[in-house]
């Protein structure tokens, strides 16, 4: 329990001589430790600096923390100053094992001439020790441990508290104090009475010690002092321990701050944007860029190419024809329509209609876009272009400022009902302006719009693209889903700015690897879940940071994308970094505990998003926009803030780590979800009458391998088949928020107060761990084995499942987006036809794939 040392400043009188000095420790070593051949001597050190310097503070520094030699109880060194004839120091270091800091300090009273070397009496210890705590050690103790546990994050926190021996004689000179062990419950709703009350316990027998500890002294204990001695600033600490002594027994533990006014102002500052963007709406920006290259190309999908001029006349049709259709400023139009020059033109057409564009993406069940559009209430759902066009022109009228909605954006929502986001004009065009110089954004970029318009990545990607002069590529749903289709086509489209997931970055870096043509690829901003940078160091192999920038970018829908960014190097790849950067330029974050103030820096709290991105709330759910979005006391122009639900710590430099989740919100592949939603659809089948939702798999990085597993109780007189359940689910759901597996259960296990104990539910189905990358195997022709029999065993590897039969469906046994890649992958390492990923979709069970395949069984 005690420190492997520990040591003892002592300043001597100017009239003590280094022989004398020296003698008094000969003769009481000699007294104390007759016959020991280790007995310590007097070292003497000059110090060529004044005692008060800070040169002289560092040397007693260091002296303290050099450790002892092997097999020696006590060292003595004599620091002598350059002011000589003042002060001088002699720094005691003593084996804990061997000496308690009481002994060391009747050490530093024998040598000061205070004490004669006879009065003290060498004892053999330990001797039982009291573990009563004066009100003083118990509120320090207190204090230290909520002081870490804030900057922790941690609901128990650890410290080593000094007690006496019991019944110790005055001058006994030994190892005979010792140390308790004082657990602080933290927990959530825990008092200022219930933390003071806590009894210290002994040491149990074969525990590691607490890295956490207090001093002993000539009265109550006290903090370590030194430079590293304390992992939090001793002034907090303090700061805790006088709110202990002032407030009533009641107060709740999360109500007591260890940053003073000024502190706090401090951090507030400390993740605040340096700019504020001009106001613009979406439309305007782009006319503009209209204006200045009407010829140059801006928008590419398959054979199609558009000029801005082109896609400008394209989109004012259409935007006449929404005017013909109904559509008048400020209402809701439904875009349900493929990955198409026509989609962008749509949503073009719809802001200069001064109208806000809700996208349905046509990929997600019927079911699913009917509730998103009558949620939204949308006048009307475009599915078709042509039936928008051949109208007159619409009259010319004013339109509504920048700070006006342009989109809807639908995420999950808890309750069952996906939250609409309304986000303005001003919010997409700040986010460009942003980032517009530090990316070097300019006419001479190539995007690509990889991602669904229903994602509000693809508002980065598309109005990144066509406010700045460059040409965006429209890569249809097959290319997509095809790592190596994705990369022949950054090659031949020649992209220069690419935005991924981490998950589908992956992908697409180990069909680089493969590939024999390079991409010139000059930036890729990396967005839309956590980044584990370390699997990057391969992509940094074959293209060096000085020719492409990879950004790391931290962003919500309800923030507009993107709120901070760093440049991701080699040097943070090897790390493991976990910073997601500083703020753009006019965004603000700010990390802040469950009272609204800001935590220590360093410590986790909830992030908190401020400035030019933050949505206007909502749609039609003014109680949970009241909830999330909230004032701002400190900007002067009434914008709100964005409680963002994310946990992380801002560092001191005033970067952000993001840390994960305050709630059961969950990222699966890049898509926010809500494990209530889910849930919420599996209550509403008549045939359940309890359900519960987990989410497992993804160790080690392996995106793929997240897995949602749904637990659902029979409703009376239904049966016990999940198949149909899963199949409603699959109605209702977007497939990445479908269950893996629904497993039917008598009821579900519950705690003792009447929760769902996670820990009690079965294990979905007998499943191993699935191949986490794709391994080389020789080719079926070699070993003789019929083709069907190497493509069912790459689904049990892929998918991690024992048996696998002709009638076994991919989606059903767990397949999703990352693994139908990856069979294609194996497929081809072990000698098999191409797997277009495209058959894997449209003959999903092994036995249509393996006929579609022409694979002999």
């Amino acid at each position: 329990m005690q420190p492997a040392h520990h040591t003892l400043t002592v300043s001597l009188p100017p009239a003590v001589t280094d022989t004398a000095l020296a003698a008094a420790l000969t003769t009481a070593a000699e007294l104390w430790w007759p016959g020991d051949r280790r007995r310590p001597r007097l070292w003497t050190e000059s110090v060529p600096a004044p005692a008060a310097s800070d040169a002289a503070a560092r040397r007693r520094a260091a002296e303290a923390r050099r450790p002892l030699a092997p097999g020696h109880r006590l060292r003595a060194v004599l620091l002598r100053y350059a002011d000589e004839g003042h002060r001088a120091d002699v720094v005691l270091t003593a084996d804990a094992s061997a000496l308690d800091a009481r002994s060391l300090r009747l050490v530093a009273r024998v040598l000061r001439g205070d004490l004669a070397p006879a009065a003290v009496t060498p004892l053999a210890g330990p001797l039982p020790l009291d573990l009563r705590l004066d009100g003083e050690t118990r509120r320090l103790a207190s204090a230290f441990a909520l002081a870490v546990g804030r900057y922790e994050g941690a609901s128990a926190v650890r410290v080593a508290v000094p007690v006496p021996a019991r019944d110790r004689p005055p001058y006994a000179l030994g190892a005979l104090d010792g140390h308790a062990v004082f657990t602080a419950d933290l927990s959530p709703g825990r008092t200022v009475a219930e933390l003071l009350a806590t009894e210290p316990a002994a040491p149990a027998e074969g525990d590691d010690p607490p890295l956490l500890e207090l001093m002993a002294s000539d009265g109550p204990a006290v903090l370590p002092t030194g430079p590293g001695a304390l992992p939090v600033p001793s002034h907090q600490v303090e700061r805790i321990r006088q709110q202990l002594l002032t407030s009533p027994p009641n107060t709740c533990l999360s109500r007591l701050n260890p940053l003073s006014e000024a502190e706090s102002a401090e951090q507030l500052v400390l993740g605040a944007g340096p700019k504020d963007p001009k106001a613009l709406r979406i439309d305007e920006a782009f006319a503009a860029q209209v204006a200045s290259r009407p010829d140059a190309p801006a928008l590419t999908a398959g054979p199609t190419t558009l000029s801005y001029a082109e896609l400008d006349r394209r989109a004012e049709v259409l935007a006449d024809g929404l005017c013909a259709h109904g559509v008048r400023p400020g209402d809701l139009v439904g875009l349900c329509l493929p990955r198409s020059t026509d989609l962008v033109a749509a949503m073009l057409a719809v802001l200069k209609a001064d109208a806000v564009h809700v996208p349905l993406d046509p990929e997600h069940p019927a079911d699913r876009r009917e509730r998103t559009a009558r949620d939204a209430g949308v006048r009307l759902t475009v599915t078709d272009p042509a039936a928008l066009t051949g109208h007159p022109p619409r009259p010319t009228a004013p339109r509504r400022k920048p700070g006006s909605p342009a989109y809807v954006i639908h995420t999950s929502g808890s309750t069952g009902r996906p939250k609409g986001v309304l986000v303005p004009h001003l919010n997409v065009t700040a986010l460009v302006d942003a980032v517009r110089d530090d990316f070097g954004l300019s006419p001479d970029d190539t995007w690509t719009c990889f991602h669904s318009a229903a994602f509000d990545f693809s508002v980065w990607e598309i109005w990144g693209a066509l406010l700045t002069g460059g040409r965006l590529v429209v890569v249809d749903h097959w290319t997509t889903r095809s790592p190596e289709d994705f990369h022949a086509l950054l090659v031949r489209e020649r992209v220069s700015v690419l935005s991924q997931t981490p998950s589908a970055f992956t992908q697409l870096a180990a069909a680089d690897r493969g590939a024999q043509d390079a991409v010139g690829v000059r930036l890729v901003v990396l967005g839309g879940e956590p980044l584990d940078a370390r699997p990057l160091l391969d992509w940094f192999d074959l293209h060096p940071e000085d020719r492409c920038r990879l950004v790391n970018m931290y962003g919500i829908t309800e923030t507009t994308v993107h709120v901070t960014a760093t440049t991701v190097t080699r040097r943070q790849a090897l790390a493991g970094s976990r910073s997601v950067g500083r703020p753009l330029p006019g965004w603000s974050v700010r990390v802040l505990d469950a009272h609204g103030r800001p935590v220590p820096p360093g410590a986790p709290g909830e992030i908190v998003v401020g400035g030019a991105g933050v949505a206007l709330g909502y749609l039609n759910r003014p109680g949970l926009t009241a909830e999330r979005f909230v004032p701002d006391p400190l900007d002067p122009a009434g914008r709100r803030l964005y409680r963002s639900g994310d946990l992380g710590r801002l560092l001191p430099d005033g970067t952000l780590e993001h840390l994960g989740r305050v709630d059961d919100q969950v990222k699966v592949r890049g898509f926010r979800i809500e494990l209530g939603e889910i849930r919420h659809v599996l209550l509403e089948d008549p045939a359940v009458s309890a359900a519960a939702v987990t989410v497992t798999g993804g160790g080690g990085g392996d995106a793929a391998a997240v897995r949602i597993d749904a637990y659902v109780v029979p409703a009376p007189g239904a049966g016990e088949d999940p198949g149909p359940v899963r199949e409603r689910a699959a109605r209702l759901l977007p497939a990445h928020m479908v269950p893996a597996t629904v497993t039917v259960l008598p009821a579900l296990p519950l705690t003792a107060n009447g929760k769902l104990d996670p820990a009690g539910l079965p294990p979905p189905g007998a499943r191993r761990a699935p191949v986490t990358a794709p391994a080389p195997a020789p080719a079926a022709a070699a070993h003789g084995t019929a083709p069907g029999a190497v493509l069912a065993s790459i689904w049990r590897d892929v998918l991690g499942v024992e048996a696998v039969g002709p009638d076994d469906d991919f989606w059903d046994l767990g397949g999703n987006s990352l693994y139908a890649i990856r069979i294609g992958t194996l497929a081809r390492e072990r000698g098999l036809p191409e797997v277009p990923l495209r058959q894997l979709y449209l003959t999903p069970t092994l036995g249509a794939l393996s006929e579609a395949l022409s694979l002999e069984t």
